[in-house]
């Protein structure tokens, strides 16, 4: 945000999410963005733009972009770095320098990072250590007793093991109208639909 704003550019920061939305809404409210793009909900390019060239005409000369790797523009296909075949699965990827590229053009000075697995490298919290630990000893006690098609999680705050289909069965995507993207439009976010 500081580098941004020092710049006067805008940063476009594409982080991991595949096909759901979760970290990109959730780094992109905590870390101030203006725009955030999610896989469940396609973008324009020219709206992105338009948020920019907004901020801009108001006086704020950056803007911060979340883009996950699995966002697509409207009518458009999501981006892979590399294809799949019969031993490597497709690895999305490339969107955030496409965007970027195009808010370039459109005569902004645009930077891209790729986040990726840097963003797992942080410190982690004393929760995330019990929980790591709960999970860790959960999981052994499946394996001592011989249960192996099952899978440890959370719910409610107690670790309960759950069938490997019934983890699958159902992809936890980003609510389009929960409340993630309703406090995030309200309070001024953009997800390039409008």
């Amino acid at each position: 945000h500081s580098t941004a704003e020092s710049h006067e550019r805008i940063m476009v920061l594409e982080v991991m999410g595949r096909y759901a939305g979760w970290i990109a809404i959730y780094a992109g409210l905590a870390g101030g963005a203006d725009v955030i793009l999610i896989p469940e909900i396609p973008f324009k390019f020219d709206a992105v733009v338009a948020k920019v060239r907004q901020r801009v005409e108001r006086g704020t000369l950056f803007s911060i972009i979340a883009i996950s790797e699995g966002a697509k523009p409207a009518g458009g296909m999501q981006i892979f770095s590399r294809s799949g075949d019969e031993i490597y699965v497709p690895r999305l990827g490339g969107i955030g320098q496409a965007l970027g590229e195009y808010i370039e053009k459109s005569g902004y000075e645009t930077r891209v990072t790729v986040l990726g697995h840097l963003q797992r490298g942080g410190t982690p919290t004393p929760f995330d250590r019990w929980l790591a630990t709960r999970y860790g000893a959960a999981a052994v006690r499946l394996a001592a007793s011989g249960v192996f098609d099952r899978m440890v999680s959370l719910r409610s705050g107690n670790i309960i093991d759950i069938s490997l289909e019934e983890a699958l069965a159902v992809p936890k995507r980003v609510d389009v109208n929960g409340d993630a993207v309703v406090t995030a439009r309200g309070i001024g976010i953009s997800f390039g639909d409008e």
